[in-house]
């Protein structure tokens, strides 16, 4: 199998998104943080790119607005669309201000790599394939950096990132970039765009065999499926508002099928609400009419002596079911001395098994 970071977290997330994503290949529209943080990254690559010398500041800004000119029709919302567009012109001012590119020894941008693993068990080789936004290296300990540029507001602890499957995957992409690297001479790093803030970790090799493992144990989970023919079910989370798929998702498409009842908003809602309580209540009251009147009928049949009786509309008939009670009280009472009896005869038998290993002692 060939795969990625971003369609293994995709399965262990939703496997049904997986499978409408990456088997059956169906496209959906992007939305608008996904097309904000595209065009960010490219206008990162951008000022980044020695051709030959670095691009000033001005030259980054008419970069990312000739490319938001490209992409703002995909917005559907133009308050939104402005909303973006003016975060994006912030973060770049401000990165470049604090990261001018001539400060840094940048050897690689969007580094793509592949990763072949082979599978212990049954000799399969898969490829793991990603992009690196960006490889730094320090001249004075030869030691390089894998850096992630992230537009996402919320920043993860530190014990997330150690264990963070799209840094470890990179690491090994590095790794089999250029054999020569040492793991510890790797650093890993998320840079948050938003906050201006880096968090930085590293991988062990132990870890690394461990990324391995989980790899292709969710690889040979995901090709069982496949060859067995087994659902990929959906797996609703706060995930699902930013998810292309919604409407086909049985989780959630019965919200947008088109309905007899058209629902719009709360004022379409109000009088279908009312209606619900008045028939409940209508409903409540004829269980309370057909009690009263099964009695009579009942109490007619207990003078006659019949099992069933005959009208007009049809015919009724009862039948007599057996109930089996049992009296709680005493069971409960059976039960203390059943456990009582168990408990004495297995202390009995722990005290006869102590004697016996003091005597061998003795």
């Amino acid at each position: 199998m060939r795969t990625s970071y971003s369609a293994l977290d995709t399965y262990k997330k939703c496997p049904l998104k997986f499978k409408y994503q990456q088997l059956d290949k169906i496209k959906v529209p992007k939305i608008p943080e996904a097309i904000y943080g595209a065009i960010i990254h490219d206008a990162l690559k951008y000022m980044f790119e020695k051709n030959p010398i670095y691009p000033t500041i001005d030259e980054v800004m008419d970069f990312f607005r000739n490319k938001w000119e490209e992409k703002k029709v995909l917005f559907k919302n133009p308050e939104e669309e402005k909303i973006y567009f003016e975060d994006g012109i912030s973060i770049l001012k401000k990165f470049y201000k604090t990261n001018p590119p001539w400060n840094f020894n940048t050897v690689d941008i969007e580094s793509r790599f592949e990763v072949e693993l082979e599978d212990p068990k049954n000799k399969e080789k898969h490829i793991l394939v990603g992009i690196i936004d960006r490889i730094d290296k320090n001249p004075e300990d030869e030691s390089y950096e894998i850096i992630d540029y992230k537009t996402a507001r919320k920043m993860p602890s530190q014990d997330i990132l150690d264990n963070n499957l799209q840094m470890s995957i990179y690491h090994l992409g590095l790794i089999k970039k250029w054999p020569h690297l040492s793991s510890r001479n790797i650093k890993i790093t998320l840079y948050f765009l938003k906050h201006g803030e880096k968090i930085s970790t590293f991988r062990s090799e132990e870890k690394l065999e461990g990324t391995k493992k989980f790899v292709l144990d969710t690889i040979n989970e995901i090709e069982k499926k496949i060859k067995d023919n087994y659902e990929f079910p959906p797996t609703p989370s706060p995930l699902c508002d930013w998810c292309g798929y919604k409407k086909m998702c049985p989780m959630w498409k019965h919200l947008y099928q088109d309905q007899k009842l058209k629902i719009k908003d709360q004022k379409d809602i109000e009088p279908i609400i009312k209606e619900y309580f008045e028939l409940k209540a209508q409903n409540e009251k004829n269980s309370d009419r057909l009690d009263e009147l099964k009695t009579v009928i009942y109490g007619f049949m207990d003078n006659e002596k019949v099992d069933r009786v005959f009208g007009s509309e049809g015919y009724l008939t009862r039948k007599i079911q057996e109930r089996v009670s049992y009296d709680m009280k005493k069971i409960k009472d059976i039960l203390k001395e059943k456990i009582s009896d168990f408990i004495t005869k297995k202390q009995f038998t722990t005290l006869v098994a102590s004697k016996k290993k003091m005597k061998k002692e003795k």
